[in-house]
């Protein structure tokens, strides 16, 4: 049956529509509506304009935040007017059918490890290196949710093996200090380089520069590194996955994947490293594939 696969944004929602091999016959983008009730009636027509041209298909939706499985409401969204509405239950009601659903990260995750960078691992942890930082874990070919909802949320642990420069930590918005995401998401590089060297230059313009050999944001993007591979060591402790793909627009700074793969062994509870650090291979395009990957039947299904 074909699948369609709905990545819901703060600015867009892409939705593209699959056949039961994994071709992509169709894909429309609109913007995002800024309230609720819009947002589930943009989803219907969606729907509704695929099918009109293609049948019927399974929906499967990449969304920001997560679900809580006390209550169905959405939660941590930061397109906020989702943020404790039972929209799960809502677009299942408005589509009339069954409608799986998963956090962006997770289905940025699920997509690579079907059938992109990570498609030859069994255990793949999936980040998200962007505005926030955020993860996802698949195990043979399954999304790990977990009891909260939460799994891969790696972003809000805090920096681990802090040095003397980092004792002071920033504060998240989620109101505790020190998170990963305040040291490695693009505006936290951007932040910690101001307050050494001061400036407003944003993360792609720091990594450009230290492509050409300004000193400064060289050491940036050093401490940049290294809090990388500290931050997924401890990870990798817990999970020992074989592959760790990099999402977001971070990790498409280059060399990125290279620095943190020969960083990682020196914070690993191992002799060796066999964990393999890889760049994404789907891109923006990994949250609405991965949304149409959660209708898979069976482990190892083919797309």
């Amino acid at each position: 049956m074909n699948r369609i696969g709905i990545d819901l944004g703060g600015t867009k929602i892409e939705a593209r529509l699959f056949n039961a091999g994994g071709r992509e016959l169709a894909r429309e983008r609109v913007a995002t509506p800024r309230a609720y009730d819009p947002t589930l009636n943009t989803l219907r027509t969606l729907v509704t304009s695929l099918e009109a041209i293609y049948g019927d298909a399974r929906v499967g939706v990449a969304h920001p935040g997560s679900i809580s499985p006390a209550n169905g409401l959405m939660r941590n969204a930061n397109s906020v007017w989702l943020n404790g509405k039972p929209f799960a239950t809502d677009l299942s009601d408005i589509l009339g059918r069954e409608v799986r659903l998963a956090n962006d990260a997770n289905c940025f995750t699920l997509s690579e490890a079907v059938d992109g960078a990570g498609r030859d691992g069994k255990v793949v942890f999936g980040v998200i290196l962007g505005t926030g930082v955020g993860g996802g874990l698949v195990i043979n070919r399954r999304l790990l949710e977990g009891s909260q909802g939460i799994a891969g949320e790696w972003g809000h642990n805090p920096l681990p093996w802090q040095g003397p420069d980092e004792l002071d930590p920033p504060t998240c918005w989620c109101g505790k200090t020190g998170c990963l995401e305040t040291w490695l998401s693009g505006p936290g590089l951007a932040s910690d380089h101001a307050r050494r060297h001061g400036g407003g230059e944003t993360a792609e313009a720091l990594f450009a520069a230290a492509d050409s050999g300004d000193v400064a944001a060289s050491e940036t993007i050093a401490r940049h590194t290294g809090r990388l591979a500290r931050g997924l060591a401890s990870v990798a402790n817990i999970l020992d996955p074989d592959i760790i793909v990099l999402g977001g627009g971070v990790s498409n700074a280059p060399g990125l994947p290279e620095r943190v793969a020969a960083a990682l062994p020196e914070w690993l509870f191992s002799d060796v490293c066999r964990t393999r650090i890889v760049r994404h291979q789907h891109g923006d395009s990994s949250g609405v594939r991965g949304a149409a990957w959660l209708w898979n039947e069976t482990p190892g299904d083919a797309m």
